[in-house]
Parts: C-alpha cells; sequence; structure tokens
C-alpha cells in the first residue's frame, strides 16, 4: 500500500464518522450511547455535530496534504490515548454502546493505517 493511500484511508474514517456526526447528530446519540447516558437536548446534538464538524475538517485537510513518515508516527502515537477513552468508555464507564464502539474499530483501522504508511514513506524517503 502506497503511504498516499493510507492517508486517503485514514481520511475516509474521519469523513464517515465525522460526517454521521455532524449530518445526524440524534441519530449518533441514539445508537452510540448507552439510555443511562442518553441526551438528545439541543446543546448534546450541538456537541455532537461539533465533534462531527471537526473530524471532517482534519479529513479534508488530511486529503489535501502530503504527509511523511514522521507524519504518520506521530499520528500513530497520537492514536493511542484514544484506546484508553475506548475501554474505560466503554468497559469501566458504560457510556459507549456497541454501536459506539465504531469509534474503536475506527482508531484500529487508522492506527494499522498509519503503520502501514509510516512503512511506505520511510521507504519512498530512503536515499536511492
Amino acid at each position: 500500500m502506497s503511504e498516499r493511500t493510507a492517508q486517503f484511508l485514514i481520511a475516509a474514517v474521519f469523513l464517515i464518522l465525522g460526517g454521521w456526526c455532524l449530518f445526524a447528530p440524534s441519530n449518533v446519540i441514539d445508537l452510540a450511547f448507552t439510555e443511562a447516558y442518553r441526551d438528545s437536548s439541543f446543546i448534546n446534538r450541538f456537541t455532537i455535530a461539533c465533534f462531527g464538524a471537526q473530524a471532517v475538517l482534519f479529513g479534508i485537510m488530511t486529503l489535501v496534504t502530503r504527509w511523511s513518515a514522521r507524519s504518520f508516527a506521530v499520528f500513530a502515537a497520537l492514536l493511542l490515548p484514544f484506546f484508553g477513552f475506548n475501554y474505560w468508555f466503554h468497559y469501566e464507564v458504560p457510556v459507549l454502546t456497541s454501536i459506539g464502539m465504531l469509534d474503536f474499530a475506527g482508531n484500529v483501522t487508522m492506527l494499522v493505517l498509519a503503520i502501514l504508511g509510516w512503512r511506505a514513506a520511510r521507504a519512498a524517503e530512503a536515499p536511492a
């Protein structure tokens, strides 16, 4: 896989999940949060939509920039705390439903893609 393909697939995760939050925040709340934490007030829908807008923004920026090996490595490292978040808010404080754990699936996908992109970019950047 080329580094550009890895980068585009990372962008796709942000655009798909972020777009869902941006354009259907009530649906995200209904499906991704357990009943005890489900609140579809205006401020919660607004907050989920804002989160989605930021994810879509990052996804678009990922499409229009070129990542180096260092970019992929930094991105992979910065993803790691999100696994703690997913664990905590699914198993310790059960906020996220199984559908809410799509966030975890997206993080795993992006981590694998970041590693593949790092390898490809490192090979492409190596002196011939």
